[in-house]
């Protein structure tokens, strides 16, 4: 092979990437200005997550439309990298054990849907060809095979929310299996963090004012079952793998 020839098929490489993938650069590009104006915000008005909770919890406890606020903002979180877990805690604080359950399931539902579809639209067509037989791709097709499984411990052991979500996506794991373990996956952690919140006394303006540590107890005996259950079908799903 001649020498131009060579040069000619390195610069076709990346051109024919860039061919292919022009619009997800751009959806990056995008996405990632939006996430560094809302860091940037955040740095220079000295927003924490705790001072963000303060901020949403007077709007939400003020507001005939806190519900559906919160579930919008809960809904959109993952765009912004903002914890789930603070917003989990923050409707346990404003609604209690009950709605505060209701309100998060809705809005964490929704909010892994949203990340899905993201993972979803940037993985597209980058898992086929050459790479099929790749390290990404064999895990990504083992997931595939008992994604409702994969997902379900997943959730059980409290990885980062967004990171399985966007994963999912991403390797393109069946949706309805992923969505039913994520709605059944979730219910112990929602209950454990939103009443982690319910625990917590006061009005917030010049921090916690009390605390009910029945109901925080309860918030940590959750958490030990869920990962009780997460280590039960983990032990399962290796029996049936050698069966």
């Amino acid at each position: 092979m001649s020498d131009s020839s060579a040069r000619a098929r390195l610069f076709r490489a990346p051109a024919g990437f860039l061919h292919r993938h022009w619009h997800k650069l751009i959806a990056l590009t995008f996405w990632l200005l939006v996430l560094g104006g809302y860091q940037w915000y955040a740095w220079r008005n000295d927003l924490s997550s705790f001072a963000v909770a303060q901020q949403l919890i007077r709007l939400l406890a003020g507001s005939a439309y806190g519900p559906l606020l919160f579930i919008v903002a809960y809904m959109l979180r993952p765009l912004l990298l903002f914890s789930a877990a603070v917003l989990s805690i923050v409707a346990g604080f404003v609604w209690g054990p009950v709605w505060g359950v209701v309100y998060t399931l809705i809005g964490s539902n929704s909010s892994a849907t949203v990340a899905y579809v993201v993972g979803r639209f940037f993985g597209r067509g980058l898992l086929t060809g050459d790479q099929a037989t790749g390290l990404m791709q064999r895990y990504a097709e083992r997931l595939r095979s008992n994604s409702f499984v994969a997902v379900m411990i997943m959730r059980l052991i409290f990885l980062p929310y967004d990171l399985v979500n966007y994963l999912a996506g991403f390797l393109r794991i069946d949706y309805r299996a992923f969505i039913t373990a994520t709605i059944l996956g979730s219910i112990p952690g929602t209950f454990a963090f939103v009443l982690a919140g319910a625990s917590i006394q006061g009005d917030f303006r010049d921090g916690p004012s009390g605390f009910d540590p029945r109901v925080f107890a309860a918030s940590l005996a959750i958490f030990g079952i869920s990962l009780l259950v997460a280590r039960y079908l983990k032990r399962r799903e290796r029996v049936s793998d050698k069966g």
